[in-house]
């Protein structure tokens, strides 16, 4: 009556699928192995450690030479930053990995983990700027005015954190990874930490010490939105939020353009990292044979894989009529106890008879039996119309107090 499939997919597009185009730079086809995309992740996040590192140690010894508290603070967090590139190398190294006998979907929610993570700290980094901005507003401490070389080095770490964060966010995008986009975003607020101190050191220079404490609270709100709805996304994935209606529509409608697709139903779908997990149940005509409705469900996959490179697994289980009401299959007998009731009623009836095989249909809470006859002693008597029509009536009398059975149709194996 039914059956369930699963189909997993590794992400592992030729350039002739041709079922998508290309724009400049790398794509995610670039990459014909998942270790491929760690591997460039990987690259991406230890260049920005590596600029991070050297920010952040220029950054406090400008800052302390030149009496500079703002780039002291903005190169701590700079070199604060390592920690969370060092997360970030060790979660991808993790995600990527082949899916094992503990996770068999694969690794990628340890990335969403890691989005919520640094969503979380970017959160608390706008919370601390925030504050400390806040109470700078309604102080009234002496200001030591800079030096015009923390401008300068405020303005380059402006430029590289800009850069670190346009490189990382495309990488991120082309990738489908939320956690290298996470970190981009990470990047920026060092690069927004950098535009406070410059806004900062120069207004302080130009007799208006204020400027940074104000501009540090307008970027901590923008800090705090971004982090939030990297923590919201992420937070949305791991307690299995469906694709959006729209996605959803745009798969049946893949799967309905298979020959042999009656009706798709029961559609589920959850994202882990950057693919989409499906479920779904595939309708098909009732008497056609086990191995043609599974094909019918595998051109149904392979559709799909085909058009969607982000779906990572499908699961899809065939049905012949609706089931998604769960009284439909209540408590029928299963083949070897059907198989005795017409063996002991053939044997009443016709006992020169001998069964060949026997076909069973379960629909609509019923079950509708083709019964093949041996072509050998006795056969020649099913063949007989007269005969054939008289067993075949009194088969389905004797057969019919039984509430499971709804008819019998009697074959000729010969």
């Amino acid at each position: 009556m039914s059956a369930e499939h699963s189909h997993s997919h590794s992400h592992s597009h030729s350039h002739s699928h041709g079922h998508h185009g290309h724009e400049h730079g790398f794509s995610a086809d670039d990459f014909d192995l998942p270790d491929d995309k760690r591997r460039y992740a990987v690259r991406i996040t230890w260049l920005g450690a590596i600029i991070n590192g050297l920010l952040g140690v220029a950054k406090v010894v400008v800052g302390w030479l030149f009496a500079s508290h703002a780039l002291i603070a903005d190169g701590i967090h700079s070199l604060s930053d390592l920690v969370t590139d060092f997360m970030v190398v060790f979660i991808v190294n993790i995600s990527h990995a082949e899916p094992d006998e503990d996770h068999p979907y694969g690794h990628e929610r340890f990335e969403t983990l890691g989005t919520v993570a640094l969503g979380f700290l970017l959160v608390a980094v706008a919370g601390a700027m925030a504050y400390d901005s806040i109470l700078n507003l309604f102080t009234n401490d002496e200001v030591r005015i800079p030096g015009w070389p923390a401008l300068v080095v405020a303005l380059i770490s402006l430029i590289a954190k800009e850069w670190v964060f346009r490189f990382t966010l495309a990488a991120g995008k082309k990738l489908g990874s939320d956690l290298l986009i996470a970190n981009a975003w990470h990047s920026r607020t060092d690069a927004y930490s950098s535009l406070v101190v410059l806004i900062g050191v120069g207004g302080a220079m130009l007799g208006f010490p204020w400027f940074d404490s104000l501009a540090a609270v307008a970027v901590a709100i923008f800090v705090a939105k971004i982090g939030w709805d990297l923590c919201f996304d992420s937070l949305r994935e791991l307690v299995d939020t469906a694709l959006p209606a729209d996605e959803l529509k745009e798969l049946t409608d893949e799967v309905m353009q298979v020959e042999g697709v009656i009706a798709v139903h029961s559609f589920k779908s959850r994202r882990m990292g950057s693919k989409s997990l499906l479920e779904m149940h595939i309708q098909v005509a009732p008497y056609i044979s086990s191995s043609e409705s599974h094909y019918i469900g595998d051109s149904a996959v392979q559709r799909l894989l085909k058009k969607f490179p982000s779906i990572g697994h499908i699961v899809f289980h065939i049905d012949t009529e609706d089931d998604d009401d769960p009284s439909f299959c209540a408590l029928l007998p299963l083949r070897s106890e059907v198989k005795l009731v017409v063996d002991d009623t053939l044997n009443q009836i016709a006992p020169e008879l001998q069964r060949s095989r026997i076909n069973l249909h379960y629909l609509s809470g019923q079950i509708e039996i083709d019964l093949f006859i041996d072509g050998g002693d006795g056969g020649h008597l099913v063949r007989d119309a007269d005969i054939h029509h008289q067993l075949t009536v009194e088969l389905n009398q004797q057969l019919s107090v039984h509430s499971w059975f709804r008819k019998l149709t009697l074959w000729s194996a010969g």
